[in-house]
């Protein structure tokens, strides 16, 4: 893919997004546009399914919506709450400390910037510029599994981890197109640039793609 069909291949995705479910964190940022929110459902979201993400989601704030509602609830409940999310035991723990380190350290406000994000547990670059994307509305540039994934299919980038993809990207993405990017390619990726066996018959994006890696397909 060359960076002058990026405009092309933008509107394709944008077009094809209105096909598919919503993934759940950007369903949370367009409803409640709360930081909080979005850190939380997205630390659920790490190695789980957006189905469960989303239902163990609503099921925790039910309980708790708020650092301080959720710093005061006991393990055990917030695992119940969150449960079969991958790792979820961890997961507890970590929500439980990073809503005490939100009170202690930064008056139960969750950080706008990415640098200062990082500074909590938990909370790694893709979370981050999550973060700072969807529940603040400011460029950042997250690169998940799918991003990683679909820029490298298209030769887009040439990386061997998303953190790379993440800084080869901020170097070359046009910067309107940086919130919307990840929201884009993990609805395109759930449902057609797939990590095994894409649907390159159906692809619309098929002649702007390298297939870089594709072995087998659909």
């Amino acid at each position: 893919m060359l960076l002058k069909d990026l405009p092309e291949v933008i509107k394709i995705l944008e077009e094809e997004a209105e096909r598919f479910r919503t993934p759940y964190v950007t369903e949370v940022s367009s409803r409640h546009r709360d930081p909080f929110r979005v850190l939380v459902s997205c630390i659920l979201s790490l190695r789980t399914k957006d189905p469960v993400t989303r239902e163990a989601s609503r099921r925790l704030f039910r309980l708790a919506s708020t650092p301080d509602s959720l710093a005061a609830l006991p393990i055990e409940t917030i695992e119940r709450a969150i449960y079969p999310a991958g790792f979820y035991r961890n997961k507890a723990k970590v929500l439980k400390n990073l809503s005490k380190e939100l009170i202690e350290r930064y008056s139960s406000r969750v950080p706008d910037t990415v640098e200062e994000l990082l500074k909590l547990k938990g909370v790694g670059r893709k979370t981050a510029n999550l973060v700072v994307t969807m529940g603040y509305n400011r460029p950042g540039i997250c690169v998940d599994t799918h991003v990683h994934r679909i820029t490298n299919r298209w030769g887009l980038v040439g990386t061997e981890t998303p953190e790379e993809t993440e800084f080869a990207l901020r170097k070359i993405l046009p910067k309107k197109y940086w919130i919307v990017f990840n929201d884009l390619l993990v609805t395109f990726g759930q449902n057609v640039c797939t990590p095994l066996s894409p649907f390159c018959s159906r692809c619309r994006l098929r002649r702007h793609c390298k297939r870089a890696g594709v072995r087998r397909s659909r």
